[in-house]
């Protein structure tokens, strides 16, 4: 990134805050490499949690109706985030020809390859005459890579497990399970299983998961909400990360601890063959699947009991790092969106 440009992220905040956490880190990680950044969001509060500190290079700016450019010109490239359409006056405002992209969603789907990349002409509009351009993430070398900040290797490495947990008043011995979640069909049964410390993350997982019984000699710790930081932290000290949407599956994998993912549902469920797609991707057991399939209610799930025990789970640990290891090899998604807009220029 050794051109600077001035970037605009747009984001709206649909639910569970995983959109504006995605847009964040994006703009974090280009900031840190010397772009001005300017994230245009319509609910800007979990950054006061999430991202207490900001981050260089960045600056908020609150995305209105109707919008207000505050005297700002549009930069340079434009960013969409998960599909939101810009503003039409911001649009009409640019003084040249930008980098228009437009960021989707995350999966493991063959699909993705092939749509990465391909431009989108605007027909219509005071953009007509532009040209968007698809951007897919994806885990493997043919779409966009995920989110990865310059110095995520150097703070794994320094991280003192212990130290961090007893600083946050948490058990420091014993098997610990990070529960960042939805409302899983599985979870009464395997709370009521599971001898571990439940570390239950606020929102909808403290709202699912905090009146549920316990496993004799279980123990369950509601934490407070977590800067993204404070996220990756916890995910580092816990045996196994039961984790929700697009965002905190990557910090999961990164992480390289065993995890279970819950998949964002939707109405018609296309949800199961993105999460179909994933598991052949991670390669996954059939142990592993199978948690899955329960753990996300999919139809034909296997009725056993719904925790596998721990020497299951420690066996899921390979396949983790196998994977982190395959996407620690590609390059990550700022650096590649900042060769395409480098491409476009």
């Amino acid at each position: 990134m050794s051109t600077p440009r001035t970037w605009d992220i747009f984001c709206r905040v649909i639910d569970n805050h995983g959109d504006a956490g995605v847009c964040w880190r994006l703009a974090a990680q280009l900031g840190a490499r010397g772009q001005a950044v300017r994230l245009w969001i319509d609910d800007p509060a979990p950054l006061a949690w999430m991202a207490p500190e900001g981050a260089s290079g960045v600056s908020v700016r609150p995305w209105r109706e109707p919008f207000d450019a505050q005297g700002l010109v549009p930069g340079e490239v434009w960013i969409e985030a998960f599909g939101c359409e810009l503003p039409e006056s911001f649009v009409a405002a640019r003084t040249g020809e930008p980098v228009w992209i437009n960021l989707e969603y995350l999966s493991a789907e063959a699909w993705v390859e092939r749509c990465h990349g391909l431009p989108s002409p605007v027909m219509s509009g005071p953009g007509r005459g532009l040209t968007k351009r698809f951007f897919y993430p994806g885990f493997t070398a043919r779409t966009g890579g995920l989110l990865r900040e310059d110095d995520l290797a150097s703070r794994q490495a320094a991280f003192d497990r212990g130290a961090w947990l007893t600083a946050q008043g948490l058990p420091a011995q014993g098997r610990r399970i990070a529960l960042f979640c939805y409302e899983p069909p599985s979870l009464p049964a395997m709370m009521a299983q599971a001898e571990a410390h439940w570390l239950v993350t606020r929102g909808r997982a403290a709202a699912a998961a905090m009146d549920l019984p316990l496993a004799p000699g279980a123990t369950r710790h509601a934490l407070p909400w977590l800067s993204q930081r404070g996220f990756d932290e916890l995910l580092w000290s816990a045996d196994l990360n039961l984790v929700r949407g697009e965002d905190s599956l990557v910090r999961a994998l990164w992480a390289g601890q065993p995890f279970v993912w819950q998949i964002y549902p939707q109405h018609d469920g296309a949800h199961h063959a993105k999460l179909q797609a994933f598991l052949d991707w991670l390669d996954a057991p059939a142990s592993l699947r199978a948690f899955h399939h329960h753990w996300n209610g999919l139809p034909g799930a296997p009725a056993e009991a719904a925790w596998p025990g721990w020497a299951e789970v420690d066996g899921w640990r390979e396949v983790v790092q196998a994977a982190r290891q395959r996407l620690l090899a590609q390059p990550d998604l700022a650096t590649q969106l900042a060769e395409a807009v480098g491409r476009k220029r």
